[in-house]
């Protein structure tokens, strides 16, 4: 093969889900020689979803509703990131619950399923799953969050919480979603946008320079061990090798504004490269809080706008895109510092 190969193409994309269904893409509208493999339908993998009265979601070696995909290690990895978000059964229905069901991953389970409510509930994630796989992504977040709002103004909070926490994990395993067809017509995509987004942002700051973006977010219960981030993206690229927690000092940790005002004071006395934008998230007295030599912004919810000095921009596009995703990080890096001191909290 290599012998036989003239160039050779790097198509980069936003999360494995996304190289998975690409892949399975370009192996169909190209059979390429060397995927004989995934090309022969007796030996490729497929997700099949049954037509079952609770439909099962397996994977199997014949011709099924989702494939070919080369790599049954991927399938399967995707399956089980999925079935974290919305539970599903691969197994017939039975007498006795799932031993899936005793860890939340086959939820409803078809064999305790008796009354109509738990069968729509089941029935719901499956057609979440269908369109995921079927790369309606954002259709799919849409949905979620209109139902999260409509739970959380009927004051049904933790079932609100539940639907939030299905939207993070989801937007966690599958990023923005990019048509499959755009990296077809341009394999520097990913590239590309990355470009057009720190363009973007460059200008509607008026900033000369756009290399290093610091962003920062706070996590608390209650007060209790909060705990703050700052992660860093080099180019519009995460860079992980740059994040960085702080176990919040003070003791008014429950007031986000003396947390970041802390943080502030503890990132001026250290050495790391000096950025040319921090982010934080929060208004206008979040900013004020965080005092540096260089420039800060806020960046506010409903909608999503950036907060300069007393002036709110709505953003839309790349720019939106690259403040929407530092914002994001921020809070997973967060929340996951903030999860570890409270466990270690509780066992002592």
């Amino acid at each position: 093969m290599v012998n036989n190969a003239t160039s050779l193409t790097m198509v980069r994309v936003n999360s494995e889900l996304e190289a998975l269904l690409l892949e399975a893409k370009l192996i169909h509208k190209f059979q390429p020689k060397y995927n004989s493999v995934a090309k022969d339908d007796k030996h490729p993998l497929y997700i099949t979803i049954t037509n079952d009265e609770f439909p099962r979601v397996v994977t199997t070696r014949r011709d099924g509703s989702y494939g070919p995909f080369p790599s049954s290690n991927n399938v399967r990895q995707v399956l089980k990131s999925l079935r974290r978000i919305f539970p599903y059964s691969d197994h017939k229905v039975g007498k006795r619950a799932c031993l899936y069901s005793q860890i939340g991953l086959c939820n409803p389970c078809p064999n305790e399923i008796k009354d109509e409510g738990s069968k729509m509930k089941y029935l719901k994630n499956i057609k979440n799953i269908k369109a995921i796989l079927g790369g309606k992504i954002g259709k799919v977040k849409n949905s979620l969050e209109k139902e999260m709002k409509k739970l959380a103004e009927e004051q049904k909070f933790e079932e609100a919480s539940a639907i939030r926490n299905q939207i993070t994990r989801l937007a966690y395993i599958t990023q923005s979603r990019i048509p499959s067809e755009r990296f077809l017509e341009n394999p520097n995509l990913v590239e590309d946008i990355r470009v057009e987004e720190l363009k973007s942002l460059k200008k509607i700051l008026n900033l000369k320079r756009l290399r290093r973006i610091e962003c920062y977010d706070v996590s608390h219960l209650a007060g209790v061990k909060a705990a703050a981030s700052m992660v860093v993206f080099t180019n519009g690229e995460a860079d992980k090798n740059e994040y960085r927690h702080f176990r919040v000092r003070q003791k008014n940790s429950q007031s986000d504004l003396d947390s970041l005002r802390e943080i502030s004071k503890r990132r001026a006395k250290n050495t790391w490269p000096k950025p040319d934008l921090i982010i934080v998230d929060g208004g206008v007295e979040q900013v004020k809080a965080f005092a540096s030599k260089v420039p800060v912004v806020g960046i506010a919810k409903n909608p999503d706008r950036l907060i300069v000095g007393k002036q709110k921009i709505c953003l839309t596009g790349p720019a939106l895109n690259l403040v929407q995703k530092l914002r994001d990080e921020a809070h997973r890096f967060a929340r996951r510092y903030h999860h570890k001191l409270l466990s270690i909290y509780e066992n002592n």
